[in-house]
């Protein structure tokens, strides 16, 4: 029985081609995290499907090799009685001995194949945690002591594993069973019979926290205890073994182990341990990057410290690590890097916090508590409104305001705060869940990968099946050696090298984006970035800039002109200075751009009491009362503020509104009649607009003042005017986006702005060269139904979905489209067929709210399309997430502190010292004593310098806490957009890399499969020396390759997104037929000149020890060395491609010279110019007549190769097809 909840989370990132099984999985899944849990019971080790099927295979094979061959073969020698018959049985003795070794061999290969069978099976079993449960498990339906549960995570959300089920006894003296998933808690629910995540209070009514006063008993306690556990990050650094076994037992690096173990067996001892060594070497390499790895992330947890928490009505002193949800903690002002160490619902006081190390948003953000709402009947939304009251474990406290005196202190003079998520489920704690559990595959597409080794097992069937069938037509040869044999081709024809190769070219990404300041925490991404077809960016402090200026007040004057703020009226004013969100730190003003730049531009200022003053003029100072924070769904934000009335101790109290000046028009007493026209007029010319609105409220007391409801200030408002605040473009965001539009890609800004400012922007930046149509409603009064408008409002298309296709490519014709918010829930719900065409067509997507935003992205997957988001982490969180590729933009570049000019002067003088001391110390050596002192400061020199270089290499391949953001897979600490074309680049060419090295393994396996089975039975073979050298010339090609940089500009064209398609397979085709016709023409001249073949053909398996370790070169294996490595060399040379998507071949120095190199080896074999180089690769002296011959051929192969992939290029195109929808 399948252990899922009915209703759940998404199912995590996937392509979504198949919206079925999208559906399917949604609906499915547990959570965000686990897709479905089944339970099992552990079989007997004897019933097991590792012993059971096994034992009697062995006994059969086992009875049949011992006993059937001894019979007959008794029965062949000891059946001769008759004298008679002597002569006869003695010279059929041979022949019975030999039918008898055949037995014997035959025999031995059955139980070595029961043997390998098993064994494979075992290791099935380690890699594969289904096959462990389906063969040594059976299933159950309910929980008890020593059942095992099988968790199976959602996709990209680390593997799958098999945990055991816990038990815990209650205080009511009932059973509770649960089980602990990637640190994740997980109880039995005996109702629903599924197992669900611990439920943590995050979403109660605020009144629920509002009126809580902590854990009050010690029975709470112990019950908190039991269910959520204590606040610990507890992260276990594995032993270098551990990491090691797990890595060596992976099926590739199995494979590889065997393959070596299969040629050692062969006598290739050079070569086999050459691999060998560089296997070991390459996973040591990788299991100390993830020791340093885990340890700094080990650093990254919450270190524990004293914190004032309620218990039992008393404020008691405990350890941060002790907290549980339901405690009631005080909140200070952070020091000593203490940070705040669980998820908290602020009940009184407020903070400022610094939310940068999850976020990635450098403004400090203002948090309130519960006790300034007096709406508490509403649920807590964490997501949503409720951010505004959450402090998030794992970030800073720059600022906090102590409760008033009336409600509840503590002794510390700290924020009083209701915990609701400890321990891994914090904020903090999911996104080191990722770091450490999510998806940490390397390559791009394994199931390319091993359809790619499938189809190349085609072939290396084919190959071991020719010489079995060859070999065995002598009834003298050992068969367990032709076994041998056909399994060493197998494992020949299947490169060994491949994981490495492909983890390499991801890797040399990820350094290389890390040097451009791109932190990447899913590697196997970055492929997908090679692949996108839509970039989605965010407008405000992603394609803008957060330098915001104030123009001045529009809507006052007759004729709505924009006066300066100088000119504004006093009101305007007022409104401006006091409705805002700031605060005053040690460090200075923190909070919005926008509103920072607004109180700058009226030139008042704010106290650390929320006092606004002006620093001249007649009007008096005002103080911020109550705060209703703006939010995105209510666009729009209040305030009430007091002023001392003069000459009299009264306070007159004003509500300060601004917002979206659709929204404020509602709020109006009186609506000026050009309002429309003026706010349109200035957000077409792309100008931020807002409205302002204030309210007269006379003087209030205190209770009045603490009753006041948003909906009273926000209402009957007088106008205020406009304010008109530009929003200047990042000087690289048009230049990013013209290479982007020029380079196959759809861009598409989605934004929460007005839908005239988007447009405006896009057409600045040249997101489109048409006109932009706007989806509009009807307007109030009238049924019509919803159109498309230009965006000055002078034409009109109407939304007609019943010749949706060809309507809309009438429209795309010479507009562009852009929908708003509203606009999209629509076509939701109305037209949602005409959606879907729609969607990918869409330019600009304006008032959209966060979830909206999400939906797009999730939307555009569901049809098929590779999509990227670019944020700033804040509210792009879920489209950032469910992109193929989300890029969270930081504001601050990694800056390193310049030294100040006394430590200068200090470094000076100690150097100066030090040159000093040394110089006398020289003095007094002798000058071979000095000399060998030069050379040994000489050396540590050098290791210094390497050391510096390696921990450089360390330190970029780490990503930190405060590098990656919670929001996304990609995190740029530059504030610039172009970190995105960078992303592009250097997924396009790890994508082109891989697709490369697939078409070169596939040929040069091709050509091993006739080499290894066709001209191994005439006898052909490599020395030791030869297949090494070979080796190493292969290993070393490919890794040069894997080190390409892509170009610095993006090509117009995009590569092909996968391995199969008609260009890959007819160039590999048709390469390889024209290898093959080179190689066997060249084969059957040398077989001419050779000397004519005595008896039969002597195989190196017939072989015994002596002759095997002699190696007598010939013409044949000559010539066919010198083919193979031209071959190698001509198949590098034309299937590597750098233009257009990395860098050419002249431009890879080092792949150029081990070309170069190998080209000229062919050169001096083939010519005999160096008998040194020849003697050293035993090769023979050849016929002059023949040289011209070989060279010739050779030529002709790479010029034909060359000019055939050309062919198929030019046929079939090597690139992605241009997209009818997106016409990218």
């Amino acid at each position: 029985m399948s252990v899922a909840a009915a209703t759940g989370g998404a199912a995590g990132d996937n392509n979504n081609k198949n919206n079925k099984r999208y559906s399917k999985l949604k609906s499915s899944a547990l959570d965000d995290l686990v897709q479905y849990v089944t339970l099992h019971v552990r079989k007997p080790t004897p019933l097991s499907g590792v012993v059971l099927p096994f034992v009697p295979l062995y006994l059969t094979a086992f009875y049949l090799w011992i006993y059937v061959y001894k019979s007959h073969d008794s029965e062949s020698l000891n059946g001769v009685v008759d004298p008679r018959e002597a002569e006869t049985t003695a010279a059929a003795v041979p022949t019975v001995n030999s039918e008898g070794t055949t037995w014997n061999d035959i025999g031995f290969i059955a139980v070595l194949g029961i043997a390998f069978l098993h064994v494979l099976t075992l290791l099935f079993c380690y890699w594969s945690v289904h096959v462990l449960a389906f063969l040594t498990c059976r299933r159950v339906k309910k929980p008890a002591p020593g059942v095992l549960a099988k968790v199976v995570p959602t996709e990209n959300n680390g593997n799958s594993k098999i945990v055991p089920i816990r038990s815990l006894k209650l205080e009511d003296g009932t059973q509770q069973y649960y089980l602990v998933f990637q640190k994740t808690k997980y109880v039995w629910d005996e109702e629903k019979a599924t197992f669900r995540a611990v439920e943590f209070p995050v979403n109660k009514l605020l009144s629920f926290y509002a009126n809580s006063y902590g854990l009050e008993t010690e029975q709470a306690i112990k019950t908190a205890t039991q269910s959520y556990g204590n606040n610990e990050m507890d992260m276990v650094v594995p032993e270098f073994h551990e990491l090691f076994i797990e890595r060596a037992t992976a099926p590739f690096f199995v494979f590889q182990v065997f393959s070596v173990g299969l040629w050692c067996m062969d006598d290739f001892w050079y070569y086999s341990l050459f691999t060998l060594f560089m296997l070991i070497a390459f996973e040591c390499t990788i299991v100390k990057q993830q020791l340093r790895n885990m340890s700094e992330i080990r650093k990254m947890g919450n270190k524990p410290y004293l914190i004032y928490a309620l218990r039992q009505k008393k404020w008691r002193h405990i350890g941060s690590d002790e907290l549980l949800p339901g405690d009631l903690v005080s909140i200070t002002r952070s020091q000593n890097d203490n940070i705040v160490p669980c998820d908290v619902v602020i009940l009184r006081g407020s903070c400022i916090v610094d939310e940068s190390m999850l976020t990635g948003e450098s403004v400090p953000q203002m948090k309130e508590s519960l006790e300034s709402l007096q709406q508490l009947n509403t649920e807590l939304d964490v997501e949503g409104d409720g951010k505004l009251m959450v402090l998030y474990g794992g970030t800073k406290v720059v600022q906090h305001t102590a409760p008033s005196k009336e409600s509840m202190r503590a002794p510390d003079g700290g924020c009083i705060g209701y915990v609701i998520r400890t321990g891994f489920n914090t904020s903090q704690g999911k996104l080191l869940r990722t770091i450490l559990f999510g998806a940490n595959r390397a390559t791009e597409n394994n199931a390319e990968t091993f359809a790619f080794i499938a189809f190349l097992m085609v072939f290396a069937v084919a190959a071991a099946s020719y010489v079995w069938v060859k070999g065995s037509e002598d009834p003298e040869r050992s068969r367990y050696k032709l076994f041998l044999e056909c399994a060493l081709i197998l494992t020949s024809i299947i490169p060994p090298d491949l994981p490495i190769e492909l983890t390499l070219a991801v890797n040399t990404s990820l350094i290389q984006l890390t040097k451009l300041f791109v932190f990447c925490t899913e590697p196997f991404r970055i492929p997908f970035a090679g692949k996108v077809q839509i970039c989605c960016f965010d407008k405000t402090g992603t394609l803008t800039t957060d330098n915001l200026m104030v123009e001045g007040i529009a809507g006052l004057t007759p004729n709505g002109k924009c006066v300066p703020i100088d000119e504004a009226q006093d009101s305007t004013v007022q409104v401006l200075a006091c409705c805002h969100s700031l605060a005053l730190l040690d460090d200075g003003l923190v909070g919005d751009p926008l509103e920072k730049a607004a109180l700058a531009a009226v030139d008042w200022n704010l106290t650390k009491s929320d006092s606004v003053i002006p620093k001249r003029g007649k009007l008096k100072p005002l103080r911020i009362v109550q705060r209703y924070y703006f939010s995105s769904a209510l666009k729009r934000m209040s305030v009430l503020a007091g002023y001392l009335v003069p000459f009299s101790n009264d306070i007159n109290y004003i509500g300060a509104v601004k917002g979206a000046p659709e929204v404020i028009m509602g709020m109006l007493k009186t609506v000026p009649s050009d309002y429309e026209k003026i706010y349109l007029e200035y957000a077409r010319r792309g100008a931020r607009v807002m409205a302002l609105g204030i309210k007269e409220f006379g003087t209030l007391g205190g209770q009045r003042i603490r009753e006041l409801k948003r909906e009273e200030v926000e209402c009957d408002l007088t106008f205020a005017g406009f304010v008109i605040i530009s929003c200047p473009m990042k000087p690289d965001s048009k230049s990013v986006v013209k290479e982007l539009v020029q380079s196959s890609h759809k861009v598409l800004m989605i934004t929460g702005d007005s839908p005239l400012t988007a447009c405006h922007v896009a057409r600045e930046l040249r997101f489109t060269s048409k006109k932009l149509v706007i989806l509009t409603p009807p307007q109030e009064g009238r049924t019509d139904e919803w159109s498309w408008i230009t965006v000055d409002g002078d034409r009109t298309y109407p939304l007609d979905d019943t010749k949706s296709s060809k309507n809309i490519a009438m429209l795309l014709s010479t507009h562009d489209l852009c929908i708003t918010g509203e606009g999209l829930h629509y076509l939701k719900h109305s037209h949602y067929q005409y959606m879907l065409q729609v969607l990918p067509q869409i330019t600009v997507c304006a008032r959209f709210a966060p979830k909206q935003k999400e939906y797009i992205i999730t939307t555009l997957k569901q049809l098929g399309y590779y999509t990227l988001m670019c944020g700033d982490g804040t509210n792009d969180v879920g489209a950032l997430k469910h992109a193929h590729v989300g890029v969270s933009l930081l504001t601050s570049a990694p800056v390193k502190r310049k030294r100040t000019e006394e430590e200068l002067q200090q470094i000076s003088a100690a150097a100066t010292a030090a040159a000093a001391a040394a110089t006398a110390a020289n003095q007094q050596l002798s000058p071979r004593e000095r000399a060998l002192r030069r050379r040994q400061e000489h050396i540590n020199q050098t290791q210094a310098r390497l050391q510096n270089a390696i921990r450089d290499m360390e330190e970029q391949t780490m990503v930190k806490l405060g590098d990656a953001s919670i929001a996304a897979p990609f995190t740029s600490k530059l504030s610039s957009i172009m970190c995105v074309n960078h992303i592009i680049k250097q997924g396009r060419c790890t994508l082109v890399t891989t697709l490369q090295m697939f078409k070169i393994l596939a040929l040069n396996a091709l050509i091993q499969a006739y080499c290894q089975s066709v001209l191994y039975i005439d006898g052909v073979k490599f020395s030791d020396t030869q297949a090494t050298m070979q080796g190493i010339f292969v290993a070393a090609c490919f890794l040069f390759i894997t080190r390409s940089k892509p170009l610095k500009t993006l090509s117009k064209v995009a590569p092909l997104p996968n391995i199969f398609n008609l260009y890959t397979i007819s160039t590999i085709l048709t390469q390889f037929a024209v290898h093959f016709g080179a190689l066997y023409y060249l084969t059957s001249e040398a077989s001419a000149l050779a000397p004519p073949r005595v008896g039969k053909v002597k195989l190196y398996i017939d072989m015994d020890t002596e002759e095997k370790t002699k190696y007598d070169p010939n013409i044949v294996s000559s010539t066919v060395y010198i083919i193979c490595i031209s071959l190698q060399v001509a198949t590098i040379a034309v299937n590597y491609k750098g233009h257009p998507f990395m860098e050419s071949l002249r431009a890879n120095r080092m792949l150029m010279c081990a070309i170069g190199a190998s080209a000229t080896l062919v050169l001096f074999l083939t010519t005999g110019a160096v008998p040194g180089l020849t003697q050293f690769f035993e090769i023979v002296d050849f016929p002059t007549n023949f040289r011209m011959t070989l060279l010739t051929v050779l030529i002709v192969d790479i010029v034909g190769a060359f000019a055939l992939d050309r062919i198929c290029s030019f046929l079939f195109g090597e690139t992605r097809r241009k997209s009818k929808v997106l016409n990218c």
